[in-house]
């Protein structure tokens, strides 16, 4: 009896086994972010790390405004080289897989989108300057066949990737599966699990079935280096970086031994360089900033009326708008409008200030060194004869009379200096 329990208890408790406890890993990384080189890092680790795991698959959660071609091309790369299936998720709901993020979402072995979220619109018109008829064209032409390969590899739609590059089209999760640019809807990684699980996919090393039913869900999160890169790399984390650096060192130049602002300074300029390394730079407009400070260097020591100020401003301006140098018009890298008009009127005010500060002061009589005693009333210690000395300020001075002779203890005016020698004038008896 026991024996013949045996034969039907096994595969029961194996069936229970198979179903109730993971089959295998699945590694899920978070990229909800703009897409640049630590960002690519970040994306590269987790597929190392999947392959390290022997993962069934590397899943990303994809949430994105766009970002640099460069490092999205190096991404796709990755993708469609990969020995493990890659899915791209774009989630949670209100979600976006603009510019760069097509290119991503539609080079992934599964593409993914939650309900509520929207792909497309590749084609934004950058703020940092504008492209000449040609140029444009030919950046359009180059993200076109981009989008037209990715397409062809993972036998999604042709047509619509073309359009989303050309017209700026933007669809959302409904319409992308109706049109074949993504594969999946799913609620969330355990309806994205349960979806996938059994699909086949090639990748570089054949075709691999995906088992994710009651897989392990492992989650990578970006490393404290790859988070504080990802938050240099950020155009506005850059320029203010590099605004406070300049006028760190500016303070401690025009203050030197006040060691804070100098050190303060000297970081900020270094994690700015390293900023502007994972960046597009515009090394002309790099130099119109660093001009602009030099005007302004030039208005405290020059006495220009304001015009150097000026010429500093626009300088400041047209440079800050020039730094970021996208390399096409797909790139939506740029530093904020609203910043940089701020930053430039709050240099503009401090500069204006010194300014009326220093003429107001050269406006003032001098009170101090010898030139602050002429006008000064001073008694005379000896007859003056025209020569003898003087009393001012407690101190003793030769002075020589200008309007005949002046009797010991007689009040006097300075009227001039010549040679550490005092011309006086006896002073009006009020």
């Amino acid at each position: 009896m026991p024996v013949r329990l045996l034969r039907y208890i096994v595969p029961v408790i194996l069936l229970l086994a198979i179903t109730c406890f993971p089959q295998g890993k699945v590694i899920v990384i978070n990229a909800d972010m703009a897409i640049h080189p630590p960002g690519a890092d970040y994306i590269n680790s987790g597929i190392e790390k999947a392959i390290e795991q022997n993962a069934e698959c590397l899943i990303i959660k994809l949430n994105t405004p766009g970002g640099l071609l460069k490092s999205t091309r190096v991404i796709v790369t990755q993708f469609l080289q990969s020995e493990i299936p890659i899915i791209v998720y774009v989630s949670p709901s209100g979600s976006q897989a603009a510019s760069a993020g097509v290119f991503i979402t539609m080079a992934a072995h599964i593409a993914a989108m939650a309900p509520g979220t929207n792909i497309g619109a590749a084609h934004p018109v950058t703020l940092q300057g504008t492209q000449d008829t040609v140029m444009m064209e030919k950046a359009t032409n180059d993200a076109a066949a981009f989008i037209r390969t990715i397409s062809e590899k993972r036998k999604r739609n042709i047509e619509w990737g073309e359009d989303a590059v050309r017209k700026s089209l933007s669809i959302t999760e409904t319409e992308a599966l109706e049109l074949n640019v993504i594969d999946i809807i799913a609620k969330d990684i355990k309806d994205l699990l349960e979806q996938i699980d059994g699909r086949e996919v090639e990748t570089s090393k054949g075709i691999k079935t995906v088992l994710t039913k009651n897989a392990e869900v492992i989650i990578l999160e970006m490393t404290f280096a790859q988070k504080l890169l990802s938050i240099l790399s950020n155009p506005n984390i850059a320029y203010i970086l590099l605004m406070i650096g300049i006028y760190g060192l500016f303070f401690e130049l025009y203050n030197p031994g006040a060691l804070f602002p100098g050190i303060i300074g000297g970081i900020c300029l270094i994690l700015a360089f390293y900023s502007m390394h994972t960046l597009p730079i515009n090394y002309a407009g790099l130099a119109l900033i660093f001009l602009s400070i030099i005007l302004f260097l030039l208005e405290i020591k020059i006495i220009s009326h304001g015009a150097l100020t000026i010429g500093g401003v626009i300088s400041l301006f047209l440079g800050s708008i020039m730094l970021i140098d996208t390399e096409s018009i797909l790139e939506a890298v740029q530093i904020s409008m609203e910043l940089i008009i701020f930053i430039v009127v709050i240099t503009a005010a401090f500069f204006l200030f010194i300014i009326s500060m220093g003429i107001r002061a050269q406006r003032k009589k001098v009170k101090t060194g010898i030139e602050g005693l002429i006008g000064e009333i001073g008694t005379a210690v000896t007859k003056l004869s025209p020569k003898g000395k003087i009393s001012v300020h407690g101190e003793y001075w030769n002075a020589e009379s200008i309007e005949g002779e002046v009797h010991k203890g007689e009040d006097v005016v300075v009227d001039s200096i010549f040679n550490l020698l005092l011309k006086v004038k006896k002073a009006e008896k009020s």
